[in-house]
This record gives C-alpha cells, structure tokens and sequence, in this order.
C-alpha cells in the first residue's frame, strides 16, 4: 500500500482504523494534524487524540501547507499519517487560500509521495443542504477534495459503525 484514504462520518471510526493501519506497516509513525484549537473543546479533541497515539509517534502540526509537508517527509522509512483533510478544507477556506489549487496540489503530493500516505476525512455531502451559503461552499469543496483524493489513493475505505467497506 502506498496511499489509503480513509473516510466516513463524524465518529465513524475512521481515526482509529487509520491509525491501526499505519501502525501495522514498518517505519518511523508521523502524525500529520491539520487541526487548529480556537477554543476549549477543540484542545479537548486534539489532547485525546495525542494521548491515543504511543512514543512511536512523531506530530507534525500543518495547518495550511499539507502537500509541501507530505512531499518533505514521506519516504520509504516512513508512514504518514494525514488526519483530517475536512479540517484542512476548512483551514484553507478561512486563510482564503484558491481550493482547487490546493486540491490539485494534495492530489499530486498524494501520487508522488515515496513511501506510504494514509489520509483521513469526513464525509460531509451525505446529511441535508446546508442552510446558508458559506456551509454549501464547504460542503462543495470538502466533497470535490475527497473526490481527488479518492481518485489519487491506491486504496479507500469508507467507516460506518467501526466498519471498513473497501470502496477502491
């Protein structure tokens, strides 16, 4: 496996399966987060999800430039590990960064990678139409970003419930 992206709903279980299936391959572990802490809870999250990870584990924090982190640091001795690219979208939107740019560029990152990239993201385009047109746009480009990098992976698998269904 060189790529897998990995997605599902919000607690679907999509995280840990990631992480179990890094952890089964041979190299150095780096955690790639996108997330920002802009208030109590989101450091709640990030604090559990570094607690979850062992000594193994190497954090990278990339909020913005995920494509030039995964290109300087993939390689056959390492496992990368990208969670979330939702929180990424989202990211980029409010740095008002050009989406489909980024998106090209992950999607490309993700193909070049030398060594094996697992990516992470919610499914966000399987609920109702958002209310309001900054939330559309986000659903839009979070459902155009996964669609890239579904097409760039070796593999996907989809979460519900804790359960992989093997998508590609």
């Amino acid at each position: 496996m060189t790529s897998l992206f990995v997605l599902g709903g919000a607690r679907s279980g999509k995280s840990r399966y990631a992480q179990q299936r890094a952890e089964s391959l041979t190299g150095d572990l780096i955690y790639v987060a996108t997330a920002q802490a802009f208030d109590d809870e989101m450091e709640d999250r990030i604090s559990r999800h570094r607690a979850d990870r062992d000594a193994r584990w190497s954090t990278l924090d990339v909020p913005l430039d995920l494509p030039a982190a995964i290109l300087a640091n993939a390689g056959p001795s390492h496992v990368l590990l990208v969670d979330c690219l939702t929180l990424w979208t989202s990211n980029l939107m409010f740095a008002e960064r050009d989406l489909d740019a980024e998106t090209e560029a992950l999607a490309t990152a993700v193909a070049d990678a030398g060594g094996p990239v697992i990516l992470v993201a919610n499914e966000v385009g399987l609920g109702i139409v958002p209310d309001n047109a900054l939330a559309r746009r986000f659903r839009d480009a979070a459902g155009r970003l996964n669609q890239a990098i579904a097409a760039a992976a070796d593999e996907v698998q989809f979460l519900a419930a804790g359960l992989p269904l093997r998508l590609k």
